[in-house]
């Protein structure tokens, strides 16, 4: 009996200290859940521009590096100038 006493205070500790964790604090209300959304949702915004101005720059830059290849080198003038003009 008194095992049973301790495994459930033990299972009542455990209860109020999980229920004290920062994930019910931030999902108690709706404005917390809308404002750490909204944040969470800005950030990977920003994250996926700022990824995809760096590759683009990174393939520019390649490309410009190769235009010395007499296969490629018409090719890839027109597609940097094509780039250029785009960006004006």
């Amino acid at each position: 009996m008194k095992n049973k006493n301790d495994s459930i205070k033990k299972l009542e500790k455990t209860i109020q200290e999980f229920s004290r964790h920062n994930f019910f604090n931030i999902n108690s209300s709706f404005r917390k859940i809308f404002l750490v959304s909204l944040f969470r949702g800005l950030v990977s915004g920003f994250g996926w521009v700022l990824g995809a101005t760096i590759l683009v720059s990174l393939f520019t830059y390649t490309l410009s590096q190769i235009e010395f290849i007499p296969i490629l080198g018409e090719l890839v003038s027109e597609l940097i100038k094509e780039i250029e003009d785009f960006e004006r």
